[in-house]
């Protein structure tokens, strides 16, 4: 049985792949959807998000949102929620020469990785977004930027883990527990134990406690807002005062704003300064957002890495697996972040990998393998007799078949291993 201690999406969606595919899942959670998940906004924009410095999370993030049209399919069926999926893409204007100049900039690097972009002209981006500042001088247009609500995400990925009889025990989990030099369970706050074949750690922010792995907290302050229709046909963003400031429209007429990023450790404070801040730099791009209804004030707590990418694969710890350390793109990594770890469990005849245990990594993936105990893979644990499991083998899981698939699943799972951090301890 594999045991996932996180219920935010990310979490939710890697229990949701492997018990369509056969295995035995259970998720562990005090609040499933509450954290992290929950305060986002939803943003499926690695096109707009583009930093000349992090052309790996782009591959990934570009990768992942290619699977975000049949994934929500499927999880709306199944599930049967409306995730309240958008697809009209995010304009990101500017105001002034300097800002503009900083945008011709993207644009041209964005020209070079061949991702598609519109350069328009102020005219342009109110002929899009009537409800622009008239003091937007030009923008830049990702059309194939998407965005989606959440807490309707996680909602649903509760809803479909219901129906397939996925327990999810609603408790904190207090360590890891190991047996043999490797991971064989966890330690609820109870006392009580659930044995495992694979632990994931999918838990944000409290990974870092949970496996010692270098995951930090930063806090995001954000605030929802709502109109009796949509203010916005698409996200819209900008640099006001040298901050970044993004808003996200719904379906039903709410419009997200955010967000705040400070570097606080573990302070979940809503402040009044943030949401002065967040709401001056928001009616500089739309000077209406001020006659909404203040609807919801949050502060969310993303988990970062030192270098901004997410650690997802087996560790060198056999029996525990990471995803997490996404950082702002949790929501956009998700569907990917669940087909790399069930990677871990398919052959090439997309049936289970022989002879090889959770945590003993030879299968398609091509990454990692049997650990010692030692440097970045002794993570924090328990020693403790393993108990017996109810696990059930993985079955065949005809999505990961092709074998360009496999190849591309092969490349970036290197990217975003837990390898990468070896000489961290």
């Amino acid at each position: 049985m594999d045991v996932i201690v996180g219920g935010g999406v990310v979490g939710l969606c890697v229990a949701w792949r492997a018990a369509r595919a056969g295995l035995a899942v259970t998720v562990v959670d005090p609040a499933p959807g509450s954290g992290a998940s929950h305060a986002a906004a939803g943003m499926l924009a690695p096109v707009s998000e583009v930093a000349y410095t992090e052309g790996p999370l782009l591959r990934l993030g570009v990768a992942s949102l290619s699977r975000w049209p049949a994934f929500a399919a499927e999880l709306a069926a199944e599930s049967g929620h409306e995730l309240d999926l958008r697809t009209d893409g995010t304009l990101d204007v500017a105001f002034g020469a300097d800002d503009l100049a900083v945008l011709d900039e993207l644009a041209t690097y964005m020209d070079k990785l061949d991702l598609p972009v519109e350069r328009l002209t102020g005219r342009q981006c109110r002929r899009l977004e009537p409800m622009l500042a008239p003091s937007v001088r030009g923008g830049l247009l990702a059309p194939g930027d998407a965005w989606v609500d959440p807490r309707r995400v996680t909602a649903a990925l509760l809803a479909a883990l219901e129906r397939l009889g996925v327990p999810v025990v609603r408790a904190r989990v207090r360590e890891l527990l190991r047996s043999g030099g490797r991971v064989a369970g966890v330690r609820l706050e109870d006392g009580g134990r659930l044995p495992a074949d694979r632990v994931v750690v999918a838990a944000g922010v409290s990974s870092a406690e949970l496996a010692g792995v270098p995951v930090r907290p930063v806090k995001g302050q954000i605030m929802r807002l709502r109109s009796p229709g949509p203010l916005l046909s698409r996200c819209v963003r900008g640099t006001v005062h040298g901050t970044p400031v993004y808003l996200v429209p719904r379906g039903d007429g709410e419009l997200v704003v955010g967000a705040t990023q400070e570097e606080l450790g573990f302070d979940t404070r809503v402040t009044a300064g943030g949401l002065y801040e967040l709401l001056r730099d928001a009616r500089e791009l739309v000077p209406g957002v001020t006659e909404l209804e203040l609807s919801d004030v949050v502060a969310g707590l993303r988990p970062g890495t030192p270098d901004n990418l997410p650690l997802i694969g087996p560790t060198r710890t056999p029996g525990l697996t990471l995803a997490t350390g996404h950082f702002r793109a949790g929501v956009l990594l998700a569907p990917l972040t669940a087909d790399l770890l069930m990677a871990e469990h398919i052959g090439d005849d997309g049936g289970p990998v022989e002879g090889t245990g959770p945590g003993e990594r030879a299968g398609p993936m091509g990454v990692g393998g049997p650990g010692d105990g030692a440097g970045p893979g002794d993570f924090r644990g328990h020693e403790d007799d393993r108990g017996p499991g109810n696990g059930a083998g993985p079955q065949r899981h005809e999505g990961l078949r092709d074998s360009g698939h496999r190849a591309e699943l092969r490349e970036l799972a290197v990217l975003c291993s837990p390898e990468r951090f070896r000489e961290i301890s």
